[in-house]
């Protein structure tokens, strides 16, 4: 008999948490990287500038925001994937078939993407705002502000600006980073019989999922036009940004890509190994 150890439905929320404040002075440059009109500054330049005029403080700006968005984007998806996936395994005694596992990732990461685009989209601005001159700042005390204030000076339809893009964003990171690699990684791992439900599969599972979510950096075009949109009241539309961006170039469209690139790998490998420890404190069901 085997002990499966299952997750509590908030436990993903609670580890994508602790890793974005171990990496979130890395998100905050990739959105200052995006947000540029042209390519002025790279990663080690904007880190540089960011620290001169604001200090090192500045480098969390908008981790309320972030923590925020972790406990509903993040949150969701997680929620959604493991709770069905569990449920399923123990009714039918036994793993759900891998196109199972692909579509309810990218329906996850799909609902997941859509809740936390209030959070996301006063995330990247608060992060934003350091950049800006005293004039042009908003200000957000914190993310409660920064919704509450957004909902009556702009409406409720702002409050959900690019959830378009969020959301299949969401759905295309949840498939290759939860399902395709790391479930179906530790799966493998475990049914070798060489290995053990301890921290090293993690691990090494956590890298499976990195590699798999590098290949969602082809999506990196749909992050960088989410940011842009939510920081930038002059762009009207996905289109009117398609066609602004265009003229500055194919770089344009990867804005951001090293330092979201950097940011993958710990913030992968820290979720995934918090979300296993916190496990140990679940339910225990012998199979």
């Amino acid at each position: 008999m085997r002990e499966n150890r299952i997750s509590r439905w908030y436990f993903g929320g609670i580890s994508s948490c602790a890793a974005a404040c171990l990496t979130h002075p890395l998100d905050l440059i990739k959105v200052h990287l995006q947000t540029q009109q042209e390519v002025r500054a790279r990663m080690i330049g904007m880190t540089i500038n960011v620290v001169r005029r604001e200090g090192y403080l500045a480098l969390y700006s908008g981790l309320s925001a972030s923590v925020c968005r972790q406990m509903t984007y993040s949150l969701s998806r997680f929620a959604i994937y493991e709770t069905v996936r569990d449920n399923m395994n123990r009714k039918h005694k036994g793993p759900m078939p891998f196109y199972q596992k692909v579509l309810l990732g990218a329906f996850g990461g799909f609902t997941g993407g859509l809740i936390g685009t209030p959070a996301d989209m006063v995330n990247v601005r608060m992060q934003n705002d350091v950049k800006l001159p005293a004039e042009l700042r908003r200000n957000y005390a914190h993310v409660l502000d920064g919704l509450l204030r957004v909902w009556k000076e702009e409406g409720i339809k702002k409050v959900f600006s690019g959830a378009t893009m969020a959301s299949t964003r969401g759905a295309l990171v949840s498939v290759g980073q939860v399902t395709v690699c790391y479930d179906q990684s530790k799966q493998l791992f475990l049914a070798a019989g060489y290995m053990t439900d301890n921290i090293l599969t993690h691990f090494l599972a956590s890298v499976f999922a990195v590699r798999g979510a590098c290949a969602i950096i082809l999506c990196q075009p749909l992050d960088v036009v989410t940011r842009l949109m939510n920081s930038k009241v002059e762009y009207r539309s996905v289109f009117h940004w398609l066609t602004e961006t265009a003229k500055l170039g194919p770089k344009a469209f990867y804005k951001g890509l090293v330092p979201a690139a950097i940011r993958l790998v710990p913030h992968t490998v820290f979720t995934y190994i918090f979300l296993e420890q916190l496990r140990q404190l679940g339910q225990v069901v012998v199979t």
